[in-house]
């Protein structure tokens, strides 16, 4: 974020009452930390794309060949 962007949020902020501002500072605590979360899972899910698509070949064979059977879920 640009120093002119982080400016224009704490004028912003600084308008508010002093308990509007810190129900402000909460609801962006929480949305910095989902983003981060939702960075960490892309993270993840770039790291194994290879091995989710070659599973996922290994998955479409099996079926193809006759080797793989419908999941029962009564048994898991």
């Amino acid at each position: 974020m640009s120093s002119a962007a982080i400016a224009t949020v704490i004028k912003m902020m600084e308008s508010l009452p002093e308990a509007v501002q810190d129900q402000v500072v909460e609801h962006l605590r929480e949305y910095l930390e989902d983003l981060r979360d939702e960075l960490q899972w892309d993270i993840s899910f770039q790291r194994t794309q290879q091995q989710l698509v070659a599973a996922a070949q290994k998955a479409k064979q099996e079926i193809a060949e006759g080797k793989a059977k419908p999941l029962d879920y009564n048994q898991l």
